[in-house]
């Protein structure tokens, strides 16, 4: 039985239950189709890799200037993401914005990650598209199937991640941290091991979300919202990555 578009939900805060609900082409509106949303999403990655690319750069001649870069990119790339969720129809000119703040800051953490363990970058670039690819194929030939259950499993570890990330944050004012998590033991490792796999499964949903708003003719616009969500969880898989390597390479 095919879902109905009420019951979808998805860990990405940029596609939730009610991203298609009301957005549906008009009579001889052009409608969002998966090969637009593929097309898109090639261009998000693009920008957000040649903006990379620039603070790596950066980083190379002179450090001192990566954090400047990476803050401005971090405070403008979340406040472009609030308000891509919020007004759907702006994804057309804030997905693309989206996606060079979000390079400023890959390329920055990268940069700096990279001092610290060379070589770790590149691992992380190529799990992170290897990754993706991977479930796509899988997802494609059916060899992973969202059901509900599926959804639900998805959704609420993500959820629990996200609180748990929070207490982290809220503590760090304080003054304290959770180094359980953060170090390199072998519970801090399985804890990103599972992160990171959550992080995986959320592609999927994304993947199952672009098809739904192509199935309910959803506007044209939408084909940049579903890139926007496709990016977010990008973003968030190779951050984790990244942090695994560095953990493993830590206990070396």
């Amino acid at each position: 039985m095919r879902p109905q578009l009420a019951d979808l939900r998805s860990g990405n805060p940029a596609l939730t239950a009610d991203t298609f609900r009301n957005a549906r082409a008009t009579f001889g509106e052009e409608a969002m189709t998966v090969a637009g949303t593929a097309n898109k999403t090639a261009i998000a990655l693009l920008l957000l890799i040649l903006a990379a690319a620039y603070t790596w750069n950066v980083g190379a001649s002179n450090p001192a200037a990566v954090g400047g870069l990476t803050l401005v990119g971090a405070i403008g790339g979340l406040i472009v993401a609030m308000a891509t969720v919020f007004k759907q129809t702006w994804a057309p000119v804030t997905t693309p914005i989206y996606s060079v703040l979000e390079g400023l800051v890959l390329g920055g953490i990268s940069s700096v990650m990279e001092r610290r363990y060379p070589g770790i970058v590149v691992q992380a670039v190529f799990l992170t598209f290897g990754t993706l690819a991977a479930l796509l194929v899988a997802y494609r030939s059916g060899l992973i199937k969202v059901t509900d259950r599926f959804r639900a499993g998805v959704f609420a570890a993500t959820g629990g991640i996200f609180l748990f990330y929070m207490i982290g944050f809220v503590m760090s004012f304080f003054g304290a941290s959770l180094p359980l998590v953060n170090s390199a033991t072998p519970f801090g490792i399985v804890f990103s091991l599972v992160v990171v796999g959550i992080a995986a499964l959320n592609l999927v949903l994304d993947f199952d979300f672009i098809e739904s708003g192509a199935r309910a003719r959803a506007p044209k616009y939408m084909e940049w919202y579903g890139a926007f969500g496709l990016m977010v969880t990008l973003v968030w898989l190779y951050l984790e990555i990244l942090r695994l390597l560095a953990k493993l390479q830590r206990r070396d």
